[in-house]
């Protein structure tokens, strides 16, 4: 079943972490702080897409910085 989703609407925490681009680690800790939920059943840990889109929904968003630039070299000092 690995990379599809089940017929309840669940994926694996698997394959929850490739949809989202985040590591299986961060993927636990976002579930030990309670940022997303998840749920077992029998030996696997599923997340459901409606929690899915809520964690994805709960992200912060980005502020937009005005006049400040990135150095052209990320190692150079300002």
């Amino acid at each position: 079943m690995s990379g599809t989703v089940n017929i309840d609407g669940a994926i694996s925490v698997k394959e929850f972490c490739k949809r989202n681009s985040i590591g299986v680690t961060s993927a636990y800790a976002e579930i030990a702080d309670g940022k997303l939920i998840a749920r077992k059943c029998r030996g696997r840990t599923l997340i459901a897409l409606d929690d899915e889109r809520a964690w994805r929904a709960n992200l912060p968003k980005l502020q937009r910085t005005v006049g400040v630039r990135a150095p052209k070299n990320p190692h150079q000092l300002i």
